[in-house]
């Protein structure tokens, strides 16, 4: 059984409690999570594996509270070591920027708890406060912020939230000749099947990406893509609705079969700049990430 009085607090994984009606803290895992089931959370609880903020056990009948940090702690098997570093762009008490390479997720989840790019920076800097601002896929290479205070990160947040954060990404794919660049590509983004596919649908639009080219030589063209807003997939999925999906994409326009350790064909997707005015003291902050994607 886990000691209560001084856990790992860096190895666990963390949620934070949306609005709602749950009536206590396992109702809401169990409708968040329900792949783990009932009687799997309530064995982690009982284990001293689901922890408050202040790092303190959470029971089976502890009272939701909208708001509330929970920690929970995961179990998963032998994980597949990812064999490409991150490299840390920036540190400072309030901000952490890294680049992360490819096949690296972000957060825990699934198979990755270890071999995750938080982890990984929160065992670096020795900061369990580490927490992704936002998130890249896992085959998406490129720049992650890390909120590094707690004080702060609401600040840096609604940065996202708000769309004052500039994002540039760089992509290869097919040549798209007969069309003129720059454009916008504007379209509703929803859920499709399988659910973890996106797709493009008839109605008002709910995702805007710019798209321009930086070289066209060849039969990979080079494309700079800005999301206007942060669909899920969202750049992938725009750009196979022009006709021209990323190379090494394994989702789109067909899902393939996924081998964990094959990592012979990533994403050929880059978050490569990200630009924005610091909520804290009002200078332009810009970081661009010293990666390059392979034709």
């Amino acid at each position: 059984m886990m000691s209560a009085s001084s856990p790992d607090l860096s190895a666990a994984s963390r949620v934070h409690l949306p609005e709602g009606t749950w009536p206590t803290v396992l109702d809401f895992l169990v409708d968040r999570f329900p792949s783990v089931g009932r009687d799997a959370w309530a064995e982690r609880m009982r284990e001293g594996r689901v922890l408050g903020a202040d790092g303190l056990p959470i029971a089976v009948g502890d009272p939701f509270r909208a708001g509330a940090v929970v920690r929970y702690f995961r179990d998963v098997g032998a994980e597949a070591v990812i064999p490409f570093a991150e490299r840390i762009v920036h540190v400072d008490e309030h901000l952490v920027v890294v680049d992360k390479p490819h096949f690296l997720p972000v957060m825990p989840a699934g198979r990755f708890v270890e071999e995750t790019l938080s982890r990984r920076v929160v065992r670096a800097l020795g900061n369990p406060d580490l927490v992704a601002l936002h998130r890249l896929d896992r085959g998406t290479a490129g720049l992650v912020l890390f909120s590094a205070c707690p004080s702060t990160r609401d600040a840096y947040q609604r940065l996202f939230r708000e769309r004052r954060i500039d994002k540039t990404y760089e992509a290869l794919a097919a040549p798209l000749p007969d069309l003129t660049f720059p454009l916008t590509r504007a379209t509703r983004i929803e859920r499709g099947e399988p659910f973890f596919r996106m797709r493009e649908v008839d109605g008002e639009p709910n995702a805007w990406t710019r798209i321009d080219t930086i070289d066209r030589r060849g039969d990979r063209w080079r494309y700079a893509l800005q999301p206007v807003t942060g669909r899920k997939h969202q750049l992938r999925v725009h750009m196979m609705g022009l006709g021209a999906p990323l190379i090494g994409d394994a989702l789109y326009p067909d899902p393939m079969t996924e081998d964990p350790t094959d990592f012979s064909n990533p994403l050929r997707l880059l978050a490569s700049e990200l630009r924005f005015v610091d909520p804290l003291d009002g200078r332009e902050r810009v970081f661009r990430s010293d990666r390059i994607l392979d034709d």
